[in-house]
């Protein structure tokens, strides 16, 4: 089964997410921006999620976790929970 680990910061609008992905793009840590702005519990945590699998997250995030390249930022992507910036650190 592949396994990723990835890790994320949560929004509430599409905007602040754009906002804090160029933060990112423009060399600001991606741990620190997700303990100052992430509405996610993990955000203390620089918005690491530990190891899951397919299927353990909700789909949109799935679908982007076990898709996209390693070690680059993807999104906004719109959950039901809000808007998400995804790192994938690694997957196997």
């Amino acid at each position: 089964m592949t396994v990723a680990t990835a890790r994320h910061i949560l929004v509430d609008t599409e905007a602040q997410c754009a906002e804090l992905k160029a933060e990112i793009e423009g060399g600001a840590d991606f741990a620190d921006v997700a303990k100052a702005h992430s509405n996610c519990p993990s955000g203390r945590s620089g918005g690491d999620l530990g190891e899951f699998g397919p299927g353990m997250m909700v789909p949109e995030f799935d679908k982007v976790v076990f898709s996209a390249e390693v070690g680059t930022v993807q999104g906004p992507v719109k959950t039901q929970f809000g808007y998400h910036l995804l790192e994938v650190t690694s997957r196997s």
